[in-house]
């Protein structure tokens, strides 16, 4: 929840604090479980056969879904967002209707925020994307690569980045909802 915000006009970030987040979203110990267990689905069914099976073919797995997040996230979350001078944070509604939330919250990997404030085309998330997928064709398997390949790549990381917006505008909620629960008798104040 590091690029999260529930401010409705946060001071714009710099290119420094861009590549904080950046970086530490790429170290997040939750980020590498999370390529763990989509490596292990890729070998379940035994995508990239090229790789092969096997502990070495795991680990071929999980270094391309690792490459893939990687480059996603410094091209979509740290140089296009510099460049383009747009905020690569999600922007929480934090208040309506669930569908109202679920749809605000789908529509931002296209709508995005400007530093100035103003909204804009999310060209950071979309470039970022298509970067990545173009980068991928140099390590995946000569079988899986292409544009056909890439844009599929790239549609699948739009709809990762549409399950992750849902789970950002919702996750603050659920968390107060199941784990901080009032106290009965809270302690008399001082």
């Amino acid at each position: 929840m590091f690029g999260v915000t529930s401010r409705h006009h946060p001071p714009p970030l710099t290119p420094g604090q861009k590549f904080h987040l950046f970086l530490k979203g790429n170290i997040d110990p939750f980020n590498w479980a999370t390529l763990g267990i989509q490596a292990g689905i890729s070998q379940a069914q035994n995508n990239f056969p090229e790789y092969g099976q096997g502990t070495a073919g795991y680990a071929k797995r999980y270094g391309a879904a690792l490459a893939d997040s990687t480059s996603t996230g410094f091209f979509g979350g740290f140089l296009y967002p510099v460049l383009l001078k747009e905020d690569p944070r999600y922007f929480r509604l934090g208040e309506g209707t669930i569908p109202r939330r679920i749809v605000y919250s789908m529509t931002q990997e296209f709508v995005g925020r400007k530093d100035s404030g103003g909204r804009t085309v999310n060209f950071s998330n979309i470039l970022g994307g298509f970067t990545a997928g173009g980068l991928s064709n140099l390590y995946y398997p000569s079988n899986d690569r292409g544009f056909g390949l890439t844009v599929s790549r790239v549609g699948i990381s739009f709809l990762y980045g549409s399950t992750g917006g849902i789970i950002s505008e919702f996750w603050p909620d659920i968390d107060r909802a199941v784990f901080h629960k009032k106290v009965a008798n809270p302690p008399p104040k001082p």
